[in-house]
């Protein structure tokens, strides 16, 4: 099901990183009828290549006004995308999604956003830097059935611990999960379980299967 992405995404990480927009939205257009879910889209397209742009921006062979233009043309594409897909039957859960205070990348929770979304979840995305305080104050009104957090950025972790401790104290009943980039040496799971109802998301496919199980069982698991 890859195939017909891994024959274009050569020339669309090279028109990415060239800010050549037009080009990859014409890109995303020849190979979006040819995958089997939006999942595969996000990981093997614009997930793999934003990876790839911060991996040459970490080693400075980019620069991070490159990296910029790399991002906002992915969030543009993925708008694209997402306005032509047709949404599963709405399963009445509710999800906030954010990104840490002082998390300023909100890319990989907008994909979050997006995979809830399309599983039938109302979903509130709060984008980057939200503060704690408007976290709690909108989950008091909507009573949701997860709250995600996304970090990008491995020294903000004690930011998102103190997040998730005041989320925790608030909202007592609303169960977590946490996933990004900051996690990427495999220590997600050990930070989760220092906290209550905590869950760790590796990828968007065990995101898929977390939403699958969730909608089953009403819970984490």
């Amino acid at each position: 099901m890859f195939k017909c992405i891994d024959n274009e995404y050569k020339n669309y990480l090279s028109a990415l990183i060239h800010g050549e927009r037009r080009n990859c939205h014409n890109i995303v257009d020849r190979i979006k009828n040819n995958v089997a879910t939006i999942s595969d889209l996000y990981t093997q397209l614009f997930q793999k290549s934003l990876y790839e742009v911060g991996q040459l921006w970490e080693f400075n062979k980019i620069s991070v006004a490159v990296e910029h233009v790399a991002t906002a043309i992915t969030e543009s594409l993925m708008n694209n995308v997402y306005a032509d897909i047709e949404q599963l039957s709405n399963t009445g859960l509710r999800v906030i999604i954010a990104s840490a205070p002082n998390e300023y990348h909100q890319i990989g929770a907008k994909m979050v956003a997006d995979i809830f979304e399309l599983n039938g979840w109302d979903t509130w995305y709060l984008g980057a830097n939200t503060p704690t305080s408007e976290l709690i104050r909108i989950a008091n009104d909507i009573q949701p059935h997860v709250i995600g957090l996304s970090l990008s950025v491995y020294f903000h972790l004690s930011d998102l611990a103190t997040m998730i401790h005041t989320i925790n104290k608030n909202l007592p009943e609303s169960p977590v999960i946490i996933g990004g980039q900051s996690f990427k040496h495999g220590n997600g799971t050990d930070f989760a379980k220092q906290f209550l109802d905590v869950s760790y998301i590796d990828s968007l496919d065990s995101l898929e299967q977390f939403i699958k199980n969730f909608n089953m069982n009403g819970k984490l698991s």
